[in-house]
């Protein structure tokens, strides 16, 4: 297990970090040291339940590299999130739920359109696209 742990923090580029204590750790590389102790049981996907929220711009950006990594890997990656930017690239299937239930379902270029999240958010949205990554202005 032990060098199963130091394979998945080479891999998630978190080595530098083996000899410190979590408390010690920033939020942005405790999340990402989060991911790697599920990855050690290499598990075929991973759930994140919001896991951008609260992290700086630099933070975020390490953060999505490592699960575009994962993804690229070949490990499914299920993502909940309210912030259309962190989609990434890698992930082609979007679920747009409205009131518990499945409003949207599919690939990711047919749901993430503005008539789609303009009808599902009651407002008029413009949804942006740059190489992969979505955003979504009102």
């Amino acid at each position: 297990m032990e060098a199963r742990a130091r394979e998945i923090l080479e891999f998630l580029e978190l080595s530098h970090l083996e000899n410190r204590l979590m408390c010690e750790l920033s939020t942005g590389e405790a999340r990402r040291v989060l991911i790697g102790r599920a990855l050690v049981h290499d598990p075929k996907a991973l759930v994140l339940d919001e896991p951008a929220n609260s992290l700086d711009l630099r933070a975020l950006h390490s953060f999505r590299e490592s699960v575009r990594k994962i993804a690229s890997s070949g490990k499914s990656v299920i993502l909940v999130t309210h912030n259309l930017e962190d989609v990434i690239p890698e992930i082609n299937r979007v679920i747009l739920i409205r009131e518990g239930k499945v409003f949207r379902d599919g690939k990711k270029e047919d749901i993430l359109t503005d008539s789609n999240l303009s009808e599902l958010f009651s407002l008029p949205v413009k949804v942006l696209e740059k190489e992969g990554y979505y955003q979504a202005l009102i």
